[in-house]
């Protein structure tokens, strides 16, 4: 998988479980179960209740607050996705389309989570949004 590929599918996870305690958490869920019900169809219905638990997980966790379940739960769906990509990469571009749609809803508040290594000459460039590379 390309690397593009994989920070996608973390984007999803990230934004999914952080969508799922929200009014639109319904846009989400049924957004996440149309990208299985095309790739793998027998497995959609498990999706969407492993999503509905995932959300009683995380109100729950919100109301006892326990501050680490979000970031476990996304890394969770994290893999999730990465692999029905990888399985079945003709799904990124609806990926792509659903982020663009649920970004409005996504809270200004929502964490960033960046990992990097780099050895050798390597370099590693990292940004949260914008980077610009050049003279000014």
């Amino acid at each position: 998988m390309d690397p593009e590929t994989a920070v996608l599918a973390g984007t999803a996870g990230t934004t999914l479980v952080t969508l799922l305690t929200t009014e639109v958490w319904q846009r989400a869920r049924d957004g996440i179960a149309s990208l299985w019900r095309r790739a793998e169809p027998w497995r959609a219905e498990a999706i969407s209740v492993e999503l509905d638990v995932t959300r009683g997980d995380l109100l729950a966790a919100q109301a006892g607050g326990d501050l680490e379940s979000r970031s476990e739960l996304g890394t969770e769906w994290q893999g999730r996705i990465r692999r029905l990509l990888a399985a079945h990469p003709e799904e990124t571009e609806a990926l792509r389309a659903l982020l663009d749609e649920l970004a409005p809803y996504t809270p200004a508040d929502s964490s960033v989570t960046q990992h990097a290594t780099a050895s050798g000459h390597a370099r590693v460039y990292q940004a949260g949004r914008d980077q610009n590379f050049g003279h000014r």
